[in-house]
């Protein structure tokens, strides 16, 4: 049944991502390496690619051991994509055809299988709050990435973290909200792990 989901979500994943690529590219005004720059730009991108990489390891690999803390990570930085997009940035467009489709399994399908997949099959017995500062490599190296490359391209991919519009000082005060939310979603799924996982 575990490689029988993780299939089921790597397809699911590949399908999204791949399928918001051509869209991307097919609408853009911009260059093909532009574009193709911006799309591995967006949080959303690179999260959903490592929950996609994950599912597709995890339906080829032979055996089931996997250290605990790996699957909650990636749980915590897909369901900030989705808790974000939801309160923050649903209303700032409306998509249409196929783009709503890629857009809801991106946003809202991934994040909620993620967090199945999670409840079912986590090593939650062995989850450490001492994780979290490493969990937060990922996240702290991707806003200096954006920020950096946004000061001299003028690209930000989100408003929330747009220099240009907000100052500097207003991004960095959104990016430490944001920071102290991956840590309290961290702990919450820490907590619920333990309380979840006694036998």
């Amino acid at each position: 049944m575990k490689k029988t989901l993780s299939l089921l979500f790597a397809l699911t994943g590949w399908f999204a991502i791949i399928t918001q690529y051509f869209l991307m590219i097919r609408n853009s005004e911009f260059s093909f390496w532009e574009t193709t720059i911006r799309f591995f730009s967006y949080f959303t991108i690179l999260t959903n690619i490592i929950v996609t990489v994950y599912f597709t390891v995890q339906t080829f690999k032979k055996s089931s051991n996997e250290k605990s803390g790996i699957l909650t990570a990636i749980t915590v930085y897909i369901s900030i994509v989705g808790l974000i997009y939801q309160f923050l940035l649903r209303s700032t467009w409306n998509p249409s055809g196929m783009q709503k489709l890629v857009d809801e399994l991106l946003h809202s399908v991934i994040p909620l299988l993620v967090l199945i997949y999670w409840y079912w099959y986590e090593n939650k017995n062995n989850l450490k709050y001492g994780s979290i500062l490493k969990w937060a490599i990922y996240p702290v190296l991707y806003l200096g990435y954006i920020l950096i490359r946004g000061s001299f391209s003028g690209f930000y991919p989100y408003p929330f973290v747009d220099v240009a519009s907000f100052g500097l000082t207003n991004v960095l005060i959104n990016s430490l909200w944001i920071t102290a939310f991956f840590f309290i979603l961290s702990l919450v799924f820490i907590k619920i792990g333990k309380l979840t996982g006694k036998s």
